[in-house]
Order: structure tokens, then sequence, then C-alpha cells
């Protein structure tokens, strides 16, 4: 990957939904040899998708909360990675290394629903424990920067 690429990944991050032209000028290329480049990016699987980012309190999921999860088994396999994404307040789970199994991310539309989506986490086979952490306000969210970090 070149600045080129990183030039489109950076554009498309501001706006998916720009045209190949508006890509091309933007980094100085053709539209094509944009086009093959956008095409190529999604073929090694440098874009994994195309998604519209959705304020999440509008559509009444306003509750976001991290919670560590505790088992008593190995939890980095298919059937608690589908068990997960069987629980649609589930927007991310990660295996991780310290003080619990999982990190999953929640959001929700309150705390009731919080504590319903909760309760379905204790259900996951091998589930002992939470500890959740409910977030008050969030500064932001950054998607990742496709320079590298000497920038």
């Amino acid at each position: 990957m070149d600045d080129l690429d990183r030039g489109l990944l950076a554009a498309l991050q501001r706006d998916a939904t720009q045209s190949y032209a508006a890509l091309a000028a933007a980094v100085g290329l053709s539209t094509g040899a944009a086009h093959e480049r956008v095409r190529k990016l999604r073929e090694q699987g440098v874009i994994r998708r195309t998604t519209v980012d959705v304020d999440p309190a509008t559509v009444g999921r306003g509750v976001l909360a991290f919670v560590l999860v505790e088992a008593n088994a190995w939890m980095g396999d298919r059937p608690t990675r589908d068990a997960l994404a069987a629980l649609p307040e589930v927007e991310e789970a990660h295996v991780i290394a310290g003080p619990a199994s999982l990190l999953v991310k929640l959001r929700v539309g309150s705390p009731e629903q919080l504590q319903a989506a909760l309760r379905r986490l204790f259900q996951v086979e091998g589930v002992t424990g939470t500890q959740t952490v409910v977030v008050l306000e969030s500064f932001f969210e950054r998607p990742p920067d496709p320079y590298p970090s000497t920038r």
C-alpha cells in the first residue's frame, strides 16, 4: 500500500458516497485508476465494508456500555462468537488478555435494556461474571488512520 492508496482510504473514510471521479481528483489519479485501486483494496481485505455512520441516540441506542466478561473456560471459539453475535445489543466482542476473557461493547436504549442484555450475556456458555462500565459521554470515536503512525 502506498500514499495514493492511503489517500483514497482517507477520502473514503470522510465520505464513502463520493464518486470515483471525486476520489481520483482528491489524490491526483484518473477515474479509472482510482476505481481499480479501490477494487484492489477491497479484494485485499483492506476495505472490509462500506457502511453508514448512524447516530445511536437517534435510533434508540443512546446508552453505551463496555463489559468485561469473566469465564470458567476459553471463550475464543466459534460457539461464543455465534452466541454474542446473536445478541443485537452487542456491537463488538473481543477476546482479551487480562482480568477477563472478553471485552464486549453494548448499545441499548435504557438502563432496563442494559440489565436485560447483561442477563442474556450470563446465558452464554461459560460466563461466570461481568464488570460493566457505562459511558456518560463520548468525546469522539475515530476510524483507523490509513497513514503510518510516523506521520
